[in-house]
């Protein structure tokens, strides 16, 4: 089975759910969610705080604990899955999963009462993947040798 489509631009395929890593920041892996539903990407991240042109959160990658800063691209008002809306700071991050490395325009807002720390929407994933919705860690996990 091919993990492609044949179309004039092929691209990989990805799971609804896949595991992310961030190069800049360490080598640390987190869980993300693939969500065409959505328009943005979203991190959990703890400790937001807007100085100026820049914010500084603190997330966390496995058991270590990053306090990062990054400039601040602008904020955007989301209306979250249980209907609330907040103004999130929005920064640019690379991220990989599998062997693809690319930015995301990324909101950071606490998302510690959800399934997964990130979530990836349309505009993570436009151009870059195809999304398999009954399949999770197409890319990132390694794949089983048959005996």
């Amino acid at each position: 089975m091919s993990l492609t489509r044949p179309t004039l631009y092929p691209l990989p395929l990805i799971g609804w759910r896949e595991e992310v890593s961030f190069p800049d920041f360490g080598s640390g892996l987190l869980v993300a969610k693939v969500d065409t539903g959505a328009r943005s990407a979203a991190l959990h991240a703890e400790g937001i705080s807007i100085k100026g042109k820049k914010v500084s959160f603190t997330l966390q990658l496995g058991a270590r604990r990053y306090h990062l800063e990054a400039p601040l691209i602008g904020t955007k008002r989301v209306k979250s899955s249980n209907g609330i809306s907040e103004l999130r700071p929005i920064v640019d991050i690379l991220i990989q999963v599998g062997s693809h490395q690319f930015d995301v325009e990324t909101t950071l807002t606490d998302r510690a009462d959800m399934g997964v720390p990130m979530l990836l929407g349309r505009q993570a994933i436009k151009g870059h993947f195809l999304v398999h919705p009954g399949r999770s860690f197409i890319l990132s996990r390694a794949k089983k040798k048959l005996k």
